[in-house]
């Protein structure tokens, strides 16, 4: 296969994108050494990185330090992040929920054996009505985000998903990475809303744009929206299709991803995101910030509030990483 290296067309959706790759190995079974080529890539990755995003660079461009999330991972403790922007569910996968005075919008709805165990729960600790759920927008079709999703659907909440991943959801291959259980589950929600890349949602005076991330799944889903502290309104974005284990994605759906990433940061760019989150928040030192905003003292800097720069600067460690990956795949 000839690798194309010049990133254009993000839109031509790459469907391969859960074939394994070929073993970066020597005869001998040992890790072929990096080559000149990628430790330059890795250095991009680093220098991009500063002070901010060194976790990012070690998971992602690390060959042994990326994992998956697991179903068993500590629960989180329920937390409001900004005035009108909550996290629940587990450390590394997190459901997110914005509020607005007609309801509550959710972002992905956990695992599908956890809904009375930890979802539920998790809502009624904010002080969030379930019964107020009215849209649960999917970062992906996987089961670990859509699991919960039917019992919101069957109380009048609408779904949305790119009409990709509803296909997904209507056609599963195999479970993805960490989302296996033997609990008993909900069934997969019933097509609804079919999000289109851009085309804004509307709801309660909040305003969320969804962009198409394609590569973790054909349909994977970015989310841009306003969150609030205090008399302050920043920008903040969700990329919903985070590639945790690359060596578990093909050349295509590799590439396909890297085309995603760019696409996500002309659109935040352009929107001058300040706020990073993720619904697998394994790599952005998610934990490290949610301690600070325990510790947050009256008019301190909001430790989610990274900056415009700073988020552009996340993606590029992100593209750089997958880069590096391509690179020692060979040809």
């Amino acid at each position: 296969m000839t690798r194309t290296r010049r990133v254009s067309g993000w839109f031509a959706l790459s469907l391969s994108v859960s074939g394994l790759s070929a073993a970066q190995e020597t005869p001998n079974g040992a890790a072929r050494p990096d080559s000149v080529r990628v430790i330059e890539i890795v250095n991009r990755a680093r220098s991009a990185a500063g002070s901010e995003w060194t976790e990012a660079v070690e998971f992602l461009c690390g060959r042994d330090s990326a994992r998956p999330n697991r179903p068993d991972d500590p629960e989180l403790t329920p937390t409001r992040v900004f005035d009108n922007l909550y996290a629940l569910g587990r450390t590394s996968t997190v459901v997110w929920a914005i509020t607005t005075p007609d309801g509550i919008i959710l972002i992905d709805a956990g695992y599908p054996d956890q809904l009375e165990s930890v979802l539920l729960p998790g809502l009624r600790k904010l002080g969030l009505d379930p019964n107020a759920v009215k849209y649960v927008l999917l970062g992906h079709g996987h089961a670990d985000h859509f699991g919960g999703t039917s019992y919101f659907q069957q109380r009048g909440a609408r779904v949305v998903l790119s009409d990709a991943d509803w296909g997904l959801i209507e056609n599963p291959t195999l479970p993805a990475p960490g989302t296996a259980s033997t609990a008993p589950t909900l069934a997969p929600p019933k097509r609804d809303v079919v999000a289109a890349d851009g085309q804004p949602i509307e709801f309660g005076g909040t305003v969320i744009t969804p962009v198409l991330i394609p590569g973790h799944t054909p349909g994977a889903l970015g989310f841009v929206f306003d969150v609030k502290d205090g008399d302050r309104t920043h920008t903040a974005a969700l990329f919903g299709g985070s590639i945790l284990l690359a060596a578990r994605i093909s050349d295509e759906g590799l590439e396909q991803y890297l085309r995603s990433i760019e696409h996500f940061a002309e659109v935040t760019s352009e929107r001058r995101v300040a706020v990073e989150i993720q619904n697998h928040p394994l790599y952005d030192g998610f934990m490290a910030k949610r301690e600070l905003l325990e510790q947050r003292a009256a008019g301190a800097a909001h430790p989610f509030v990274v900056g415009a720069p700073a988020y552009q600067r996340f993606l590029t460690v992100m593209a750089e990483c997958t880069r590096a990956e391509l690179e020692r795949r060979g040809p």
